[in-house]
């Protein structure tokens, strides 16, 4: 089973070209989600979070995403604290996901493969990019949100450059039918490697 992560940075439209390689017939993970609901589910985490953070950590027995996001952009310290209480169990529970699928490739969509040192994990990589305004106006209309927040995001991340050079295919995306047209000829590359 050939294991490909997707990455990107945000606003890159990593998400819409995942999902259309799903619709394809390709398993989809997005780790993203799964440690969302990993941390609202897991007593373990919960205990662990609630440890850290306070008893604000969680808000009507839901993660409280707000306040956590205030907490780790104010101390980086708090992330990597954050991370390594979740990312060993949305590892473990990817393992198990992985276990029950039967396609010849799957997708697994990452926000920070490289900035965590995770490309190893991977087969391949496709990285999608974009340019930055295009990025910042697909967030604003997207998130409700404001440009400072959203550049202290991207600046938070490796610059697309730096993850093209360790990435096995790229999709840029400043069109989306374009965009979808290469991500169908990667995916044709990949199931013909996967056939090898």
């Amino acid at each position: 089973m050939i294991i490909v992560g997707i990455t990107g940075g945000i606003g890159s439209g990593k998400t819409t070209i995942a999902k259309h390689l799903n619709a394809l017939g390709v398993p989809l993970y997005v780790a993203d989600d799964e440690a969302k609901a990993l941390m609202n589910r897991s007593k373990v985490i919960r205990r662990k979070l609630t440890a850290i953070f306070g008893e604000n950590a969680y808000k009507n027995d839901e993660l409280n995403r707000t306040f956590l996001a205030k907490k780790i952009f104010a101390d980086k310290s708090m992330l990597a604290k954050m991370n390594a209480i979740v990312h060993p169990k949305v590892a473990s529970h990817f393992k198990r996901w992985l276990k029950k699928q039967k396609a010849p490739y799957i997708l697994k969509e990452a926000a920070i493969i490289f900035e965590n040192g995770l490309q190893d994990n991977y087969d391949y990589i496709i990285t999608v990019v974009a340019d930055k305004d295009l990025r910042i106006e697909r967030l604003l209309k997207r998130d409700n949100s404001n440009k400072e927040k959203i550049l202290a995001i991207i600046n938070n991340q490796w610059p697309d450059s730096k993850k093209m050079e360790q990435s096995d295919f790229v999709i840029t995306n400043n069109n989306l039918n374009s965009a979808l047209l290469d991500a169908e000829k990667i995916h044709q590359k990949i199931l013909k490697l996967s056939s090898k």
